[in-house]
């Protein structure tokens, strides 16, 4: 007998929100604990924290501050693992590096009701999200960026990946974050040549969507260059707004269609990142995509020679 097919619809609601603040494991500072309390399906809630040996070298002082954070908080965070990881593109080739956070995972007992806490660039954010999406099919997961790039941009979506047979985020799922947290003080110990990186996915998401906020980049490059603190934040600020935009409003959250808006710059950066062994950083090859995107563009007669310069 021929049986009607069974069709249903159904939505999700998904809510996540983006934090700014100093010095997020100060003793002070209550944010954390009170993200923790507020999603807490049961407290105090086992946590693991993923963090990225750059920053741990920057910052040595870090995981004995995380440690006393959960101690004073120890009725809201139950701190069951502090795991030390790569960083840089190195984190998401690495199966090690993946196996560690899962193994982590299974035998401190972490469940859906817990919380990876993910500490670093972009990469161990990657890296440290498809763990937790994989995991129990979805870990809750805090980001805390420690780059303009990761801050501005890459911590900001709800894309988690490593990279695998030689392409760049080859296995990923998407997963809100429970949170974001924009910790300023990470910025501080930036090199020069990080802090300029991450302004490209700025001017990337400006030129796409808000011609004023590209003239802001212009206006103030020789303040950026000179690493003013608040000018930057005002630039993070807006790029990720822009990015939180387009993923809420812009109807395709999830890249379900051939549109990807966000990745102008991108269909060679992350070529351009493999073939020079990942010496490039992501931004410097996003600007260079960019350039070559609107050459291309040009060339094809499909910009104007003005807007093209």
């Amino acid at each position: 007998m021929q049986r009607k097919t069974i069709s249903r619809t159904f939505e999700v609601e998904y809510s996540y929100q983006l934090h700014f603040t100093r010095n997020v494991f100060h003793l002070s500072n209550p944010l954390l604990a009170d993200i923790l309390r507020k999603a807490a399906g049961q407290v105090p809630v086992k946590v693991i924290v993923v963090a990225d040996k750059g920053v741990l070298d920057a910052h040595p002082e870090l995981k004995f501050q995380v440690e006393k954070y959960a101690h004073s908080n120890e009725k809201i965070l139950d701190l069951r693992e502090f795991i030390q990881v790569p960083g840089g593109e190195v984190v998401k080739n690495s199966k090690q590096a993946l196996r560690s956070v899962l193994d982590a995972i299974n035998k401190k007992s972490i469940c859906r009701h817990s919380c990876v806490i993910a500490i670093g660039g972009g990469a161990v954010i990657d890296m440290a999200g498809y763990a937790a999406s994989i995991a129990h099919r979805g870990i809750k997961l805090i980001r805390i960026p420690t780059t303009v790039l990761a801050q501005n941009d890459a911590a900001v979506g709800v894309k988690n990946g490593v990279n695998a047979f030689g392409k760049k985020n080859f296995l990923g799922a998407f997963g809100p974050p429970l949170a974001i947290i924009n910790d300023v003080e990470f910025l501080k110990t930036l090199r020069d040549r990080d802090w300029r990186a991450g302004i490209a996915e700025a001017i990337k998401v400006a030129l796409l969507k808000d011609p004023e906020f590209f003239t802001f980049i212009e206006k103030n490059k020789a303040v950026l260059n000179q690493r003013d603190e608040d000018i930057m934040q005002a630039l993070i600020y807006k790029c990720a707004e822009l990015h939180m935009d387009h993923i809420a409003l812009g109807g395709d959250p999830f890249e379900q269609g051939s549109s990807r808006p966000l990745d102008f710059g991108h269909w060679s950066a992350h070529k351009l990142e493999q073939m020079t062994e990942y010496e490039l950083r992501h931004g410097e090859a996003v600007a260079m995509g960019i350039a070559l995107d609107v050459v291309y563009a040009h060339r094809s007669g499909i910009l104007k020679t003005e807007i093209a310069d």
